[in-house]
Formats: C-alpha cells, sequence, structure tokens
C-alpha cells in the first residue's frame, strides 16, 4: 500500500496580497491571457476557413480537430507535472516564444501556393501541444499571485474574459479573415503571443508555492510526481468527485450546442441574426453567471447547493428547449441554460483552486484537462449520427432527460460537492 502525501508544513504567514484590482502581477497575468486567447480566435477560423477553400476536405478540418484532442489527452497530465516543478513564469515565457515562433511558420506556410497540408498539421499539433504547457503553469498560478482570500472573484473575472475574447474574437476574426485572408490572421495571433510574453516579463516574479516535500527538484523524480498527481486525486474526496462530474457533464453538454445549431436551422428556420444570437446566448449567459459569482464574492454562501440547482437545472431546460418551435422562444432558454451552466462548472474550479494544494494544482488541472478531452468526441459522434437518423428534437429531449438524470444522480451521490460550505 502507497504511503499517504503528507501533509504541507506551516510556512511562515505571508502579507495578505492586495484585491485583485490594484494586484498588479494578477492584472499582468489577466491581459496576457486574454491578448493571446484572442489572437487565438482569429487563429482557429483562419485556419478552418482555409483548409476548407485550399482541400474542399471537412474530413481534414475534423482531423484537426482529433491532433489536438489527442494531445490534449497526451500530454495534458504532463504539461501538468512540468508546472508544478518547474518556474511556471519561465514556463509561461518560453511557451510564448515557442508558440510564436511556430505560429509565424504556420502563417509562412499557409501563405504558400500550394501548402502541404501535412506541414500544416505538424505545425498544428506542436502549437496546441505548447499549449499544454502553458495552461496549467497560468491556471496553477492564480492562488499564489491572488491569495485563496480574492481567488473567487479571480475566476469570476477571468471567466468573464475568457468568454469575451472568445465571443468578439470569433465575430471578427471572420470578418478579418474575409478582409485580409488566413494568413494575415494567424500572422495576428503570432503577434499576440509577443504581446503575451512581455506581459508575462513585466510580472517580473511569481510567489513559489508551498511543496509538499523539502527535497530538491534534481533529486525528485518526474514520473513519481505524476503518479502522486494522479493519485492525490484519488485520494481527495473532492478532486475525485470532480474528475466524475466535469467529464460527465461535458459528455452530455457539448453534443447540445450542436444541436442547438441543427435546430435552429432545421426547426426554428433562424435567420442569419437569430443564428449569430444564438451562438452568443451560450457565453452571454455565461458571463452573466460569472459576474453574479465574481459581485457576490464572499457573501456567496452554500456554494455546493449552487453547484448542484445548476447541475439540476439543464436536463429540463434542453427538455423544454426541445418542444421549442420558434427561434424567438428559444433564444430566452439558450441564455438561461449558459447562466445556469456557469454555477455547475465555474464554481468547481474556484472550490478546487481552494482545496488541493497549490504545488498539486498544475497536475490536478491537467490530468482533469486529459480526461475532458475524451468526452466531447464521443458525445459528438453519437448525437451526429442519431440527428441525421431521426431528427434533432427528439434527440436534445433525450439529452435533457439523461442530463437530468445525471444530476439527480450526482447530486445525491457525490456528497463532498453537494455539502460544500
Amino acid at each position: 500500500m502507497s504511503e499517504p502525501i503528507p501533509a504541507p508544513k506551516n510556512p511562515a504567514p505571508l502579507p495578505l496580497p492586495p484585491s485583485i484590482w490594484r494586484n498588479r502581477r494578477f492584472l499582468l497575468l489577466l491581459g496576457s491571457f486574454s491578448i493571446s486567447l484572442f489572437g487565438n480566435t482569429f487563429h482557429s477560423i483562419a485556419l478552418n476557413l482555409w483548409v476548407l477553400q485550399t482541400t474542399g476536405s471537412a474530413t481534414k478540418v475534423a482531423l484537426l480537430t482529433i491532433i489536438n484532442l489527442v494531445l490534449s489527452t497526451l500530454l495534458g497530465a504532463v504539461g501538468g507535472t512540468v508546472a508544478d516543478r518547474f518556474n511556471r513564469r519561465s514556463i509561461m515565457l518560453v511557451t510564448d516564444l515557442i508558440s510564436c515562433g511556430l505560429v509565424l511558420a504556420l502563417a509562412l506556410t499557409v501563405g504558400l501556393p500550394s501548402a502541404p497540408f501535412a506541414l500544416v498539421a505538424v505545425l498544428t499539433g506542436l502549437t496546441t501541444a505548447s499549449s499544454l504547457f502553458q495552461s496549467p503553469a497560468y491556471q496553477a498560478s492564480i492562488v499564489t499571485v491572488v491569495g485563496k482570500e480574492h481567488v473567487q472573484q479571480a475566476v469570476g473575472l477571468l471567466n468573464l474574459s475568457e468568454n469575451l475574447c472568445r465571443t468578439l474574437g470569433f465575430s471578427a476574426g471572420g470578418i478579418f479573415v474575409a478582409a485580409f485572408g488566413a494568413a494575415d490572421a494567424i500572422l495576428f495571433d503570432g503577434v499576440t503571443f509577443i504581446l503575451s510574453f512581455l506581459l508575462v516579463l513585466a510580472v517580473r516574479t511569481l510567489p513559489l508555492p508551498v511543496r509538499l516535500d523539502d527535497a530538491p527538484r534534481e533529486e525528485r523524480n518526474f514520473t513519481r510526481e505524476l503518479a502522486e498527481g494522479v493519485r492525490y486525486i484519488w485520494e481527495f474526496p473532492f478532486a475525485r468527485a470532480v474528475i466524475v462530474m466535469l467529464p460527465s457533464l461535458t459528455l452530455f453538454f457539448m453534443p447540445s450546442l450542436l444541436l442547438t445549431q441543427v435546430m435552429a436551422v432545421k426547426v426554428w428556420n433562424a435567420s442569419p441574426f437569430q443564428f449569430g444570437l444564438m451562438e452568443a446566448c451560450i457565453p452571454l449567459g455565461y458571463m452573466l453567471g460569472s459576474g453574479s459569482i465574481m459581485l457576490w464574492g464572499a457573501r456567496l454562501k452554500k456554494r455546493g447547493r449552487l453547484i448542484t440547482a445548476g447541475l439540476l437545472a439543464l436536463g429540463p431546460l434542453y427538455i423544454l428547449l426541445s418542444g421549442v418551435t420558434s427561434a424567438a422562444a428559444a433564444i430566452p432558454l439558450i441564455l438561461l441554460i449558459g447562466f445556469m451552466f456557469s454555477f455547475s462548472t465555474l464554481l468547481i474550479h474556484i472550490i478546487l483552486r481552494l482545496e488541493v494544494s497549490e504545488a498539486l494544482q498544475g497536475r490536478v488541472f491537467g490530468v482533469l484537462a486529459s480526461i475532458m478531452s475524451v468526452a466531447p468526441p464521443i458525445g459528438l459522434t453519437a448525437v451526429s449520427y442519431l440527428s441525421d437518423l431521426i431528427s434533432p428534437g427528439p434527440v436534445m429531449g433525450c439529452i435533457g432527460g439523461l442530463l437530468l438524470l445525471f444530476g439527480l444522480i450526482a447530486t445525491f451521490k457525490l456528497k463532498v460537492i453537494r455539502e460544500y460550505r
């Protein structure tokens, strides 16, 4: 039987960090995260359009998605372990430079008259791999930068920024690609990595997490630390419950987004304006939920009850949506779904940062990302087939029923989440 992970030694008390609005380190990291994410939306739209326009193959677009998902599954835990072993600021700086170089090479490649798709796929995969080392380093740094007193506000602001950047980025990206072409749009993403690098460089230093042992890094085995992170998740009840809940929720939720698009066209006969509004409703609802959580701050009590309430509401909302016959009636329901989804997921990420040791957060978020990358393709494949075989309305109703059943099981079985203060 393996020995239990020792509790961290009590460090000397540190001065409380400033509020997030006066926390220079956090604001710089937020700027770095936001600008690179905004650039990535240009990259995503430009690359998909380029593949479709030059090859006419939806299969090749799907292949790029599969490459990204496979790499996320394989490297998520590895990137998280690296984030816990090495200086997280250095990881961000190095990966920004690597990603910048790869994206610039990709921009030059797609600008060629007959660019080889294999090279595009390789460069895309390497860029994804770089981001899988950067993301855990960034996510694991939040608690050390803002302190546990401000985690809820910080994570709420991060999610607001993420959804705003994605919403604006995808809208502006399509216009940019139409005006300047795919190569210039990808080149813009390369520039954002340079700006991100400069912002992280201005951070100067990041507080080091409290380690679970005092052994020098060179004496700590990488494989052992990776396994330690997995073992920690399994032995820590809240983390184990999250590993069950979030991938299962994603398995149902991601396909429902696809079905919403299909129903908008085939059932609700949505106009282009209504279709765009529907696409914006989920992130807009999520932003409203994130803003509410951020504003409530420490006044927010019984967070476990709010998580289960958000989870239980999703199934009935999708059942209602499956019976809607017009776009006008669907839009407020979709907005409400985005709002409730924020409570069932965002609070989970806040609590993980509060409860998981700072020295293990990179591994926990890395393992979670690996597992969550498996669920969407399974759900999307099944739903796409059933939607074509039957019709999207009944399939969405079934997903709503399964979501409700999962919500009830999770509420009663995942007691550690339901009863969280």
